[in-house]
């Protein structure tokens, strides 16, 4: 393990959250599934951005003040979202599976401490990776756009939002992902939860009462609030998607870390 030499120089109990960190992030590097993972990210939602985008028919006189060129681009979403939650997961409960989360509490007895700092580390780095990965889709799926369909810019209204935002909520799932690694602690258990609360109970809710409830998860928030240019009519406004987004981090890291403090590892 690699957390006795960052902590053996302190004093016992005189470690900080900056200390915790370090530790995550030589821990989160040194993982191949990490860069796999991410990679899959990248090349899966810009693939899906450029097919999408080269589907992409201009629209009709009647549906020209509702085609929203951003929204197809970032289909990807779909697919990112999956691949960073499930990652998130792993962060958390492949310390559980290995046992390595033995050695982890004993450098880091401080277990909301410790879960912030998986959170702040794995969150940052996925932030990154969202942004990166939502420009790069746009840019490349622009220029897959046939001649005939209007071909959005950066400086349109709402562009410049959507893809922020879009970058941001990859980020949002993966610490969603870390929260239920550290509730569930069982792999399988948890990503079928996070399958679950991402795909199948807002299909489920969308087909019994349309978008009155679905639009308040996760998936239908991505696509219906935060990746688009224009707005979508019954569905939450941007910021609004995005403040009930982190409503639903803080909640759910909440629960983790008061669940870490009252079960033994």
């Amino acid at each position: 393990m690699t957390v006795v030499p960052i902590m053996s120089g302190l004093p016992a109990g005189r470690y900080g959250f900056g200390h915790a960190a370090r530790m995550e992030w030589i821990k989160l590097r040194s993982l191949r599934s990490t860069l796999w993972a991410l990679l899959a990210t990248v090349v899966g939602m810009i693939a899906i951005g450029v097919v999408t985008m080269a589907n992409t028919k201009a629209p009709s006189a009647a549906k020209s003040d509702t085609f929203d060129a951003v929204n197809n681009v970032l289909a990807g979403v779909a697919l990112g979202q999956l691949v960073v939650g499930v990652l998130g997961v792993l962060v958390v409960t492949g310390e559980y599976s290995s046992g390595a989360i033995r050695s982890t509490l004993a450098a880091v007895p401080n277990r909301p401490l410790l879960l912030a700092a998986k959170a702040g580390v794995f969150g940052l780095v996925t932030l990154v990776v969202g942004e990166v990965v939502a420009f790069a889709t746009f840019f490349a799926g622009r220029l897959a756009l046939d001649a005939t369909v209007p071909r959005p810019a950066l400086g349109d209204p709402g562009v410049l939002r959507a893809l922020v935002l879009s970058g941001a909520y990859l980020a949002l799932v993966g610490l969603i992902g870390i929260a239920l690694g550290a509730v569930v602690r069982h792999t399988a258990a948890a990503i079928g939860t996070l399958v679950g609360v991402l795909y199948v109970v807002p299909a489920v809710l969308s087909g019994l009462t349309g978008v009155a409830v679905a639009k308040f998860f996760p998936t239908m928030i991505a696509a219906n609030s935060l990746a688009v240019s224009k707005p979508v009519a019954d569905c939450l406004s941007p910021w609004a998607g995005f403040a009930v987004l982190c409503l639903y981090v803080a909640a759910a890291l909440g629960a983790g870390g008061w669940l870490l403090v009252r079960r033994d590892a």
